[in-house]
């Protein structure tokens, strides 16, 4: 089978890796147009930044359908702040209770309305309701608890949801790095995008052994690679 994309000219494995590297780790465009020069291949921070926007949604999905829905019966839910072209926008995350992303989306409000929307998406999304939801002191929370999630134990306290706070880092990051958003539509697709490839890429180095650590990294690894390799050609 060929290692090449129908309608590219650069091997699928040079563009998996560069979109990879994109979306797992603080690192710029041009970083990466320097390092795959580095490795013979000399194109544009411009390209790369074409190989992201086409394949990392891509990707994404490939991923999602690799691992499923899996996700922990414990909901952690959150919003932050973020401005795009000096307009805030609330970013609301949902993560299980070992951090794999479930969703996020970018809303204009921080209101019942916006949370009720939030979680009737992400129920669609599994199919079927936590057993303890942790949110903040939001009230916001209350209500969308009691129209769609009284089956689930709702706890309410600011301290109880640091496992969500923490992983708001990574965008915080990326926004500097990327030197803020440029629309709603193309960040609300690269952080879906980003979620799913830190759930299968970051495989927790500070939990478990290093013998542990590198074994689970290099089958993320080997999973990423069938899925940049299962494609053919991109198709919308």
């Amino acid at each position: 089978m060929t290692d090449y994309y129908k309608g590219y000219r650069i091997s699928k494995s040079f563009i998996g890796f560069a979109v990879r590297y994109y979306y797992r780790y603080k690192i710029s465009l041009r970083d990466l147009s320097e390092m795959l020069q580095d490795r013979g291949l000399s194109v544009t921070y411009e390209t790369i930044r074409n190989w992201c926007q086409t394949w990392g949604p891509v990707y994404a999905r490939g991923i999602r359908q690799k691992r499923g829905s899996a996700y922990k019966d414990k909901w952690h839910i959150d919003e932050v702040r973020v401005k795009i072209k000096g307009e805030v926008f609330w970013l609301w995350r949902l993560i299980d209770s070992e951090g794999e992303e479930i969703d996020v989306l970018l809303q204009k409000r921080r209101n019942a309305k916006a949370a009720i929307r939030f979680l009737k998406r992400a129920l669609k999304k599994l199919g079927m309701p936590p057993r303890v939801m942790v949110t903040d002191k939001l009230r916001s929370y209350k209500k969308a608890h009691r129209i769609l999630l009284k089956s689930a134990e709702h706890r309410s306290h600011k301290r109880l949801n640091n496992r969500i706070e923490n992983s708001h880092q990574p965008t915080r990051e990326k926004e500097r790095q990327m030197r803020g958003f440029k629309s709603l539509p193309s960040a609300q697709r690269f952080l879906s995008s980003m979620g799913a490839f830190l759930n299968l890429l970051k495989v927790g180095r500070y939990k478990q052994g290093a013998k542990e650590y590198r074994q689970r990294f290099i089958q993320s690894i080997n999973i990423f690679n069938e899925i940049v390799t299962s494609y053919h050609h991109y198709a919308k």
